[in-house]
């Protein structure tokens, strides 16, 4: 979502999950490669993804909310939305505390399930947007109540888990909601280019009283999203319409570089500090400041508690439907990894919770067992013109392939 206040636009870029598969930023390029394709064989390859999968237990948590049935909503109107880091807002007093946002569909939730999610895939991949777009074009403009969870300084030392790590929930019995506003979508865009291709979110494009808290994933998110659009739009794409402030004025020493679509500020200086009234900083964007002690210094994070959370998520939250889809779901995917692979990631699952664990192990063994479909000959046309065709190696002028 881009907020465009009087401050300045606000970026929340969020996920429609609470969580995320790491806490550590340095492994998300390579958790990216995961999702791209075999180099060699350039297949989608599930040994890739579940291999990583089963070497970082963290991300059990996440892959069990994406395996479930919350992996496949029902168009962009029937899923909540999440802004997932931990945020740190600030009053007018100076005084701050720690928050999540949440974005709750009055829509209802609403997925799909695996089969008619494939059937949409192949058929009809426009589906989501075409139902969200009719949706606004015919007047029944969706909406998303927004939440708060507010934990306090104090709480944040005490809390029983590391409330900055982004593979964790807040229960909601310790840190309730605290309903904030609501978000409507009144209004397709006029022009999709223009509207939605060239936006830019960012989490770094925050405004007073919002800033970033301690979470390293957000702490890497801050540079790596400007970074990509300064690549996909140019170095202005701030500029673009869409992304510029409606409501603020934007006073700053930037100049030149590719898409500057303004009067490039003129003939003011380009430096600062300067002797000609050129913009100076502003207290209002003061930020607010906490002290640290410690060492400064690289540690690994995977043996954090990895389990006790997704545990609860499939005990407590499924019901025993939704258990059987989401491993159902896991066994489908997962059978196709090589042995060790696929035991290393169930024994993941096991470790949340052993019957987590042991309904995937019996349903992937029950995939293994099918006979495997037998394919109908293809028809194929005879070759035109009609020739002969040589022995598989072999060349019909004389010429070795040796080298």
């Amino acid at each position: 979502l881009k907020f465009y206040s009087e401050e300045g636009n606000w970026d929340l870029v969020g996920n429609n999950t609470p969580i995320f598969f790491l806490r550590d930023p340095i492994l998300f390029p390579s958790f990216i490669h995961t999702q791209k394709r075999n180099p060699a064989t350039h297949l989608a390859d599930p040994s890739m993804f579940w291999d990583f999968i089963g070497l970082r237990p963290e991300t059990t948590h996440q892959v069990s909310f994406l395996f479930s049935d919350r992996g496949t909503p029902d168009g962009y109107r029937h899923m909540n939305g999440y802004g997932s880091h931990t945020f740190k807002n600030v009053n007018d007093k100076g005084s701050a505390c720690y928050v999540k946002y949440h974005l709750k569909s009055d829509q209802g939730i609403c997925n799909l399930g695996a089969a008619e999610a494939g059937r949409l895939a192949s058929e009809d991949p426009d589906y989501a947007t075409r139902d969200l777009y009719n949706s606004i074009a015919d007047g029944e403009f969706p909406s998303w109540t927004v939440y708060l969870q507010v934990m306090t300084y104090e709480e944040a030392a005490k809390a029983r888990f590391n409330p900055f790590d982004l593979t964790k929930v807040w229960p909601h019995r310790d840190y309730p909601l605290h309903e904030i506003g609501r978000v409507v979508l009144d209004r397709n865009p006029e022009n999709y280019f223009a509207e939605v291709e060239q936006l830019a979110f960012a989490p770094s494009h925050l405004i007073p009283g919002i800033e970033p808290s301690p979470d390293k994933m957000l702490q890497a998110r801050l540079f790596s999203y400007p970074d990509t659009h300064r690549h996909r739009l140019g170095s202005n794409y701030q500029n673009i319409p869409v992304n510029a402030p409606l409501n603020a004025k934007v006073n700053n020493y930037q100049r030149d570089g590719t898409m500057m679509t303004t009067a490039n500020g003129g003939g003011a200086p380009n430096y600062f500090p300067n002797s000609f009234n050129g913009p100076i900083t502003s207290p209002v964007g003061t930020w607010h400041s906490d002290s640290v002690t410690g060492d400064v210094v690289r540690i690994e994070t995977g043996d954090e508690d990895n389990f006790s959370q997704c545990g609860e998520f499939f005990r407590n939250v499924l019901d025993e439907g939704g258990r059987e889809r989401l491993t159902d779901n896991i066994a489908s995917h997962i059978s196709a990894a090589p042995p060790f692979v696929r035991e290393r990631a169930i024994a993941n699952f096991s470790a949340a919770d052993v019957k987590y664990g042991r309904m995937i192990r019996e349903k992937v063994a029950a995939i293994l067992r099918k006979p495997k479909p037998v394919s109908e000959g293809k028809v194929v046309a005879s070759l035109s013109p009609p020739r002969v065709v040589p022995a598989a190696g072999a060349c019909p002028y004389g010429f070795s392939s040796k080298l």
